[in-house]
């Protein structure tokens, strides 16, 4: 699968950015969390959402109402970013479909942190985001090998990028996904490692990919977890270039006049 890359800097949270040629669209963040664990920063990421709209001259609307996933609705939107939803985000069939639908209109789609633990008796779902959570061990600092350095979302790291996170163990992965970061699972210490994932992915467990879904553009990363990542200058990096790689070409001008597909 051939997939256009751009370059991006971007440098957020000290007070400049780089001007991006995707301008005057909307995006949708969406945070809804189901009866479960939901994550403390949720508000935090929401703010800084909204700030990286501002850097890029997007409009963003934010809701953790199920209600606005309808095809009328979702037809407003270039992106739909499910930050940090977790459990059951959907409460009919209906707005399922009408997330279907977008996908197959063309739309982009980014998830952060535990979007891949949200609706995990759908299995569309979780080949659309690209991979289901599984489990995680305690939060602590591990070495995240850079696959993918053209990748807009990577191209301000390293080789390596050091961090403090949860690293979620996933699985169900689509094998079309391109992957942009991994978890080098030897400075990972996690007692249970041996048992999933084992060495069924090596030394290097996904972390963060892209790629192409029945129309759509899906771009998502594990990393997140603490409130803290929203005001970390190289997270945002890694948000916005995530963001940017989803819009960049998307043909979002024709949503509304594509055929859904069941």
């Amino acid at each position: 699968m051939k997939i256009k890359l751009m370059l991006l800097t971007v440098v957020f949270g000290l007070g400049s950015v780089f001007a991006n040629p995707i301008a005057k669209k909307r995006i949708l963040v969406y945070t809804k969390n189901g009866k479960g664990y939901v994550h403390k920063n949720i508000a935090v990421s929401v703010e800084a959402w909204k700030k990286i709209g501002e850097a890029n001259n997007l409009i963003v609307d934010v809701s953790d109402d199920p209600a606005v996933m309808t095809t009328e609705n979702l037809a407003k939107y270039s992106c739909l970013v499910f930050s940090n939803t977790c459990n059951d985000i959907f409460d009919t069939e209906q707005q399922k479909q009408a997330l279907v639908d977008y996908i197959h209109a063309g739309g982009a789609f980014v998830g952060i942190h535990s979007a891949s633990d949200s609706e995990k008796s759908w299995p569309w779902f979780a080949t659309m985001v690209g991979g289901k959570f599984k489990r995680h061990p305690a939060f602590q600092s591990f070495e995240i090998k850079v696959i993918n350095k053209n990748h807009p979302s990577t191209s301000m790291l390293g080789e390596t990028w050091k961090k403090e996170d949860e690293c979620y163990y996933m699985n169900e992965f689509n094998p079309n996904i391109q992957v942009l970061l991994a978890a080098d699972m030897r400075t990972v210490k996690d007692s249970e490692k041996e048992v999933y994932p084992g060495r069924t992915f090596g030394d290097y467990l996904p972390l963060a990919w892209c790629h192409e879904f029945e129309g759509a553009r899906v771009f998502y990363t594990a990393l997140g977890h603490d409130s803290k990542d929203y005001v970390d200058p190289v997270y945002i990096q890694h948000l916005t270039g995530g963001l940017l790689w989803a819009l960049g070409e998307n043909p979002k001008e024709s949503h509304s006049k594509k055929k859904s597909r069941k």
